[in-house]
């Protein structure tokens, strides 16, 4: 969850590091802090966000050509000066950033005490390092032994960087469970949790693998495994651009990520869709597409925005593949002993590739004899490289915290690998198949039609931005979609929201249904269309105020409700894709009405690498 970043080579390291954390944000911003070496060791940190570190640090002399910094997203301990990293040790000549969570800090930290160290914080962190600087002291060894030897008592995920003030000239990195990139320069390296940091100076990186320790110098990159055996770095090329982190004019990331759909969607098809020829190329799978087509079921694993794709992927793949799909919260299927064997397909679907839940779930059903396919965004990512098989959406960086432009490349991706298996196996027709592609082939121009509505939400936004609670309610393909609505509402806005399926509604929501309460109800043209119909006839009759997301040419809805969004007409199998447009919009615009930071919601972060 939180975000690293480390510098050493020819440059004043502060500002690339200062830089970086910036770009790191949107993966913790509960404190942030810094490392330098210059005359001895020296730590700044501050609570909030990187302005606040900014400022503190403003009057201090920063120069130095090493350092590691930190933005946390607080799991042990609250956030304060005291907690946020770097932590420093005992004798106060090392000093370590690190993301994840050390399950057995409890145990350490009672022999360390015992020992007579005196901790300065409640953070597991500070426990690991004092017990790395333990075990240096106990064995006269070096830095790097200290911490192999250490890591293998330790239970839990992390990525740490140490900085030591007697080797001013090196980083010691290792990584399990979380992300680490090491950027490639002349006579300087890059350290990050993901490349956002990097891609200015270098387009060369190394992803670090579990269980590897990385022993940096300037110009020299050295990586060994935790039995202290050689590995080769394997440089890869970034294939991102600046602008793609930037801002680019809109007031936030996450404006600028909705408007950005059209193309990112056109990314996630181009190379593997060609209406006009009625063919679907899927290199990620072809390997595995009998294996696919002869699943005896299918099981997608994710969470949160990541599962409401995964429920439209259920749909979808039920009803072109006529293959059994579940859908399973990953922090839930990795702990309740689910049965699954060979003959079974687990799709991941992680935005970052490197969702710790997700991570796990598909471990252990690999070890099982299940084929992982991943679908991610992040190249290179834990998952991709763990799976079998897979697609990227080639959404492009995402660093508004709230997921949208990931959230339709999943879909549109999905869709593409249900029409896959769906054409190996021979369970859909040349007409639909070929339908299918058409409609999707359209659909990057009816999200951007879909956009043009700005304006219209904007205007419902203000109108109902005071509204303690709203209710979303869809039917089928549409059910996803208004939990998906609801989400985002709530991570952005702070307003209770509630998912449901509109017909469930009478199980127990009704209840709620006053004046007062605003329900959202995707409607669009499809094959529930007149039970939904039904559906808010009842909310009228309770005086229920109805924002309708309804299809291009409707006549029967509009008079029934009390604001109405008109989306382009679209196959009801892909027609999510464009419904949930509007709904990014209106929290969007709520939220900032209210008067907060939509790219950075409180009590959340981007990539949830930690349980």
């Amino acid at each position: 969850m939180c975000g690293i970043v480390a510098y050493i080579g020819h440059r004043e390291a502060y500002p690339v590091v200062l830089k970086g954390l910036k770009r790191l944000e949107y993966r913790g911003y509960d404190s942030a802090g810094v490392a330098i070496i210059n005359d001895g060791l020296r730590v700044y940190k501050k609570k909030d966000k990187v302005a606040a570190l900014e400022e503190y640090a403003s009057s201090y002399d920063m120069r130095s050509p090493i350092a590691i910094g930190h933005t946390r997203w607080a799991t042990h301990g609250e956030p304060c000066d005291r907690n946020a990293h770097p932590h420093v040790s005992s004798d106060g000549k090392l000093s370590m950033v690190h993301n994840g969570i050390i399950e057995n800090y409890v145990q350490l930290k009672q022999e360390l005490i015992k020992q007579g160290h005196v901790f300065q914080s409640d953070t597991d962190t500070e426990v690991l390092l004092h017990f790395i600087e333990e075990i240096k002291k106990q064995n006269q060894c070096p830095l790097e032994e200290a911490l192999r030897i250490a890591l293998k008592r330790v239970v839990g995920a992390y990525v740490i960087v140490l900085i030591d003030e007697d080797n001013p000239d090196t980083l010691i990195a290792a990584r399990k469970g979380s992300p680490l990139v090491i950027g490639v320069g002349k006579g300087e390296h890059f350290l990050a949790s993901d490349a956002s940091p990097i891609v200015e100076y270098t387009k060369e990186v190394v992803y670090v693998n579990d269980y590897e320790i990385a022993i940096i110098k300037a110009d020299e990159l050295i990586l060994k495994n935790i039995s202290n055996e050689r590995q080769t770095p394997y440089i890869q090329k970034l294939d991102i651009e600046l602008a793609a982190i930037e801002k680019g004019g809109f007031a936030h990331f996450m404006l600028k990520e909705i408007f950005e759909q059209p193309q990112t969607i056109f990314d996630s098809l181009r190379g593997r869709l060609d209406a006009k020829k009625g063919t679907l190329t899927m290199g990620g799978i072809r390997e595995y597409a009998e294996t696919l087509s002869n699943a005896k079921r299918i099981i997608v694993v994710a969470c949160g925005t990541s599962w409401h794709a995964g429920l439209v992927a259920e749909y979808m793949i039920e009803e072109l593949c006529r293959i059994p799909v579940e859908v399973e919260y990953a922090s839930e299927f990795r702990y309740r002993n689910p049965v699954v064997g060979p003959g079974d397909v687990i799709i991941a679907i992680s935005q970052s590739g490197e969702t710790a839940d997700t991570l796990v779930a598909i471990e252990a059903a690999k070890e099982k004899g299940a084929i992982i396919l991943g679908v991610c965004n992040v190249v290179g990512s834990s998952i991709a490289r763990l799976s079998h098989a897979g697609a990227y959406t080639h959404a492009g960086p995402e660093i508004g915290v709230a997921s949208t432009k990931a959230f339709t490349a999943q879909l549109a991706v999905l869709c593409l690998v249900g029409l896959k298996i769906a054409a190996e196996k021979g369970s859909i027709t040349t007409q639909r198949f070929q339908h299918l592609l058409d409609e999707l082939d359209q659909i990057p121009e009816k999200v951007a039609t879909a956009l043009k509505l700005d304006d219209q939400v904007q205007k419902i936004a203000a109108k109902y931005k005071d509204a303690r609670d709203f209710l979303y309610l869809g039917r089928g393909y549409n059910f996803p979609v208004a939990l998906e609505g609801a989400l985002k509402l709530k991570e952005i806005s702070y307003i209770h929201a509630e998912g449901y399926p509109a017909a469930e509604m009478k199980h127990g929501p009704i209840a709620l249904v006053d004046e007062n309460l605003p329900v959202v109800i995707v409607a669009t043209k499809d094959s529930y269309y007149e039970k939904i119909v039904s559906n808010i006839q009842e909310i009228k009759a309770r005086k229920g105020k109805v924002i309708a997301v309804v299809t291009e040419g409707d006549h029967i809805i509009p008079p029934m409700a009390d604001d109405v969004i008109f989306v382009p007409s679209a196959d009801e199998l892909v027609a999510p894709i464009v419904s949930v447009i509007p709904l990014q919009l209106l929290a969007y615009h709520i939220g900032v009405m209210k008067g907060f930071d939509v790219d950075k919601p409180r009590n959340l972060a981007k990539s949830v690498t930690v349980e």
